[in-house]
Parts: structure tokens; sequence; C-alpha cells
């Protein structure tokens, strides 16, 4: 990727602190908070699901702490006190933030930018308390993206969705959540969510949120590269395989050998893929209408 944009502000470093910031309780999206997919990821890397949960204070447990000691950039280089993986995520935000500003103005109305924690091991959100293990998340009630670096360029190694662009995608799947926070998109479906009858069916409508966010990570692609050629030959590819190792027939059948549909939250690898290359082949919102039929 070529990344010679300004670095965004909005970076909020917690790194060394541990879950030092109180916060609320609700919905986070993106990083498989809520339930089976968390669980198969934590399978799938062989990790004991039960780090996912404080002990009392909000202390990682000790598996979390060895995770933190492990600070690979998100191409999976070594890097120096973080400063280049830092750098790396604060250019993507700040790029989205272009895009996603150009894209209100067309609506007629204005993009408040997120904030984006950057963390280790713990830390405390809006939507409550969580460990790395989570995976990168967008909490609505405080409008912020929380990172793990470390443990997210490890959940890349284990997927296989090495590349610079394929963090990006990660970093701009999460943005696409504040997209639609900021659009309501979330509010709804919550809403839907809550009237519906069965598991399954709230489930389904959490897929439809999952692959907007992909949709939407896909139009950033597709803009920021017409407007500053920032992607390079691979990164396609790159986004497309990170999309396909995060889907929920793969990191069912890796972590239990059988896949079970009704308990997807983030839609299938085909699903995924579909829609990261929509986003990115339209660049347009309308394009990213995941809830045709819902309506």
């Amino acid at each position: 990727m070529r990344l010679d944009g300004p670095e965004s502000r909005n970076i909020e470093d917690r790194r060394g602190q541990g879950g030092s910031r109180g916060g609320g309780r609700g919905l986070a999206v993106g990083g498989g908070l809520g339930g089976v997919v968390l669980v198969v990821i934590c399978l799938a890397l062989g990790i004991d699901p039960s780090v996912l949960f404080m002990d009392e204070g909000g202390v990682p447990t000790q598996q979390t702490q060895q995770t933190q000691q492990a600070r690979p950039g998100p191409g999976g280089e070594a890097t120096a006190g973080g400063d280049a993986e830092r750098r790396f995520v604060a250019q993507v935000l700040g790029d989205t933030e272009l895009v996603w500003k150009a894209q209100f103005r067309q609506l007629g109305r204005p993009y408040q930018d997120p904030v984006l924690v950057l963390f280790n091991g713990a830390v405390q959100s809006g939507c409550g308390a969580a460990q790395s293990q989570v995976g990168p998340f967008y909490c609505p009630n405080d409008q912020r993206i929380y990172i793990d670096l470390g443990f997210m360029a490890q959940l890349q190694r284990q997927l296989g969705a090495n590349g610079d662009f394929a963090a990006a995608y990660i970093v701009a799947h999460e943005v696409g959540h504040h997209v639609q926070q900021q659009l309501g998109i979330l509010d709804l479906t919550r809403s839907l969510q809550q009237q519906a009858g069965e598991l399954t069916e709230a489930n389904a409508i959490q897929v439809r949120v999952e692959l907007q966010a992909d949709c939407f990570a896909g139009l950033w692609a597709r803009q920021a590269d017409q407007a500053r050629a920032i992607l390079e030959k691979g990164d396609v590819e790159e986004g497309l395989n990170a999309a396909a190792a995060v889907g929920d027939d793969r990191l069912q059948r890796r972590a239990q050998g059988q896949v079970q549909p009704e308990s997807f939250t983030h839609g299938s690898s085909q699903d995924r893929v579909r829609w990261f290359r929509t986003g990115l082949e339209r660049g347009e919102l309308a394009a990213c209408d995941t809830f045709a039929g819902l309506r």
C-alpha cells in the first residue's frame, strides 16, 4: 500500500495501561464479542475461551499478559516500540476520514470521526470489559474502535490473512461499523434483533450488519485508490483473502470440523468476499444495501 496522507489525530494509545478505564454495557460489533464466532476463533487459535473474561478488578489473565509481549507490525514484521504499527493504523484511519467525510458531504450531512483505541491485553470500553482475544471491535456507545495490534497480527498469521492491505481491511471494516452508527443503521438493526423471534433470525440480521461493513471497507479502498492511488499489486488479493479467512464457515470448519450456518454472525467466506468485492468494484453507498428484503 501507498499511504502518504496525514495520520489521524483520533488515536488514543492505552497500550501498557491494561483495563484502566471504566465503561458501560452494550453491544459491540465487528470483533466477535457476541457468542459462537468468538469462541470458534479462540478454538481455532488454540486459546482457552475462558481467558476472554476478566478476573475481579479487570486484571488480564496470565495467558493474555503473555500475548502482549509479541508486537509484530501489520505485515508480520517486528517493530521497535510499536511506532511503525501505530503510524500505519493512524494513516489508514486518516485515509478513511477523508473518504467518509466526502461521502457524507454528498448526503448533505456531517461525518463525525471515530476514535481508535490501541490497547494490549485488556481494555475497558463503553460496551464493557474486553480482552485482546475478542479481536478488533467497535463500540457504538462511545463510538470507539478497539484494537490490540499484537493480537491482530497474531490473528492474521494464524488465519493466513497476511499483508498490509489485509490489516487495513480490518481497520476499514471497523470504521464501517462507525459509518453504520452515524447513519442510524445499528440502532435499526438492534431494534430488528429485539423483535426477532429466534436466535437464528437475530444472527441472520447480524450477518447483514457485518457484510455491509465489509462492503464499506471495499468502498473506502475504491474511493481512496481513485483519489490517492493507494493500492499496489497484490493488495486487492490480500483484502479478498482476509475477507475469506474470517468467514464463519471457514472458522467453524477449522475449529470443530463442521459448519453450522444457523449460528453464523459474520457471514460465510463466499459472502464476505462477495460484499467486499462489491464495495471495491462499485465504490458507492447504494451498492452496499445488504438489508434488501428486511424492510
